[in-house]
C-alpha cells in the first residue's frame, strides 16, 4: 500500500481515497518485488506492506522498492535478495543528450524522461518510462539502463551496510504458521466424521489447523512445542504402514481364519490364524481376543494395499533383540 498524504509536497489538501497515481505507484513497487517473495509453501504468511511518504523531492516510488526491501528482511521475511530502485532522468537540447541519476522533483518536472528501474544486483526485476518527447534512441536507452544499474548497486551496497540479509526468525510476538504435506486422500482422516478428529487435535494441541484441497496443513500457533505436538498427532494420523516394521496395534474384531489388527489410525491388517502364535492353534481366541494390544510385524503389502501381520514373527524378534 503506497500512501501519498498532500503535506509530503508541502499540500493542504484533504485525504481521501487512493487516487491513480498512489495506485499506480504501489502496484510498481509490488511489481519490483514481487520476484523475490517466498513461495507460500516455504512463507505461508499474508504479507502487507505500507510506505508512508513524509516528503517527497524525487521519486517516492523508488524509495518504496528500498524502505520496503528492508523493511520484509528486517521483519524476518526470507526474500532471495535486496531490491534497488533509482529514477532515471533525460535532458535533450538540440544535439546534445545528458542522462540524469536519481532526479530530483524539478529535474522530473522540467525534463524529458522519467525512467524508473528496480532490480537486484544480478538483474532488472521491474521498470516504467515516462517521456515527453517523441521518443527516445537504442543508444539512449542502452546508457539509461546502464547508468541505473551503477546506482542500483550503489544503492545496494548502502542497503547491505544496515541489513544485508533477512533477520533470523519472525517477531516473537508474531503467530507461527508451520506447514506440513499430507496425501489428498489423507486429509478424511485427520478430519474425521463431522471433524471429530481435527476438533481434538486443536482441542489437546492448543492451535489452529488449516487444510486445503491438495493437502497442504497450516498449523498456527504461538508456541511451537503446542505445534510439534499438533504436528506429531497428525504424522501418526497420516502415516503408512512400512513392512519389516513392528507395530502395537488393537484388535478390531475375530474371525476363524485370523484376526483384524489396527496398527495405525484407520489402518487394519489380517492377522492369520497362522502367524498368530509359534505353535499351531484351534481357535484365534485362545491367543487374542477383540481390544487387546498385540504387537504385530507388516509381512507384506500387496498391490491392493491389503496388509498381511505376523504376531509370530514379532515375538521371535523382539526375543533376539
Amino acid at each position: 500500500h503506497y500512501n501519498f498524504p498532500p503535506f509530503s509536497v508541502g499540500e493542504v489538501k484533504r485525504i481521501g481515497s487512493p487516487g491513480r497515481r498512489e495506485i499506480g505507484h504501489g502496484a510498481l513497487a509490488e511489481k519490483a518485488l514481487r520476484p523475490l517473495i517466498p513461495s507460500k509453501e516455504k512463507f505461508p504468511y499474508t504479507i502487507r506492506v505500507v510506505s508512508d511518504i513524509l516528503e517527497s523531492n524525487g521519486s517516492s516510488s523508488m524509495a518504496t522498492v528500498c524502505g520496503a526491501t528492508l523493511a520484509l528482511m528486517d521483519a524476518g521475511v526470507p526474500t532471495d535478495a535486496s531490491v534497488a530502485g533509482i529514477a532515471m532522468g533525460l535532458i535533450q537540447e538540440g544535439d546534445e543528450t545528458v542522462i540524469l541519476t536519481d532526479i530530483l522533483g524539478l529535474e522530473d518536472h522540467l525534463g524529458d524522461m522519467d525512467f524508473k528501474v528496480t532490480g537486484t544486483g544480478r538483474g532488472v526485476t521491474a521498470f516504467q518510462m515516462d517521456v515527453k518527447i517523441s521518443g527516445i534512441s537504442r543508444e539512449i536507452m542502452k546508457a539509461a539502463l546502464e547508468q541505473a544499474r551503477r546506482g542500483r548497486l550503489y544503492i545496494l551496497d548502502k542497503m547491505s551496510e544496515e541489513l544485508a540479509s533477512p533477520r533470523g526468525g519472525l517477531s516473537p510476538f508474531a503467530p507461527r504458521i508451520f506447514t506440513m504435506q499430507i496425501k489428498p486422500d489423507k486429509i478424511r482422516d485427520v478430519i474425521g466424521v463431522g471433524g471429530k478428529v481435527i476438533r481434538n487435535i486443536i482441542e489437546e494441541a492448543g492451535v489452529k489447523i488449516d487444510i486445503d484441497d491438495t493437502g497442504l496443513v497450516k498449523i498456527i500457533s504461538s508456541d511451537e512445542s503446542s505445534a510439534a505436538k499438533a504436528r506429531e498427532i497428525i504424522e501418526g494420523i497420516v502415516k503408512d504402514a512400512v513392512v519389516g516394521e513392528i507395530y502395537l496395534g488393537k484388535v478390531k474384531r475375530t474371525v476363524d481364519f485370523g484376526a483384524f489388527v489396527e496398527i495405525l489410525p484407520n489402518v487394519e491388517g489380517l492377522l492369520h490364524i497362522s502367524q498368530i502364535a509359534d505353535r499351531r492353534i484351534q481357535k484365534v481366541t485362545d491367543e487374542i481376543n477383540v481390544g487387546d494390544e498385540v504387537m504385530v510385524k507388516v509381512i507384506e503389502i500387496d498391490k491392493l494395499g491389503r496388509i498381511r501381520l505376523s504376531r509370530k514373527e514379532a515375538m521371535q524378534q523382539q526375543t533376539k533383540s
